[in-house]
């Protein structure tokens, strides 16, 4: 199963930035995880998606709750499981 790693930097903590991604992982049948990272940033990992699907998400991450800066994207090489989920704080 082929894993991209989005790394998400700008206004995305406390405006509801995880469930905004945990609500497109589930629409768009993605299994992963999105989890706040001490740094100010939020970091998913989500798949089955490949190169044009990533991008496409993450033109629907620049859109999201909050004020976003940058997203980045970047394949991973992880098992994300079968199902979607939030995780602590990284």
């Amino acid at each position: 199963m082929k894993a991209y790693r989005f790394f998400v930097s700008g206004r995305v903590q406390g405006v509801g930035f995880r469930a905004y991604v945990e609500r497109l992982a589930r629409r768009e049948a993605l299994a992963g995880w999105v989890r706040n990272r001490r740094d100010g940033r939020v970091e998913a990992l989500l798949a089955p998606l490949d190169e044009e699907a990533a991008a496409d998400f993450a033109a629907l991450l620049e859109t999201g709750p909050g004020h976003v800066e940058t997203v980045t994207c970047d394949p991973a090489e992880e098992d994300t499981g079968d199902e979607f989920s939030i995780r602590e704080t990284f």
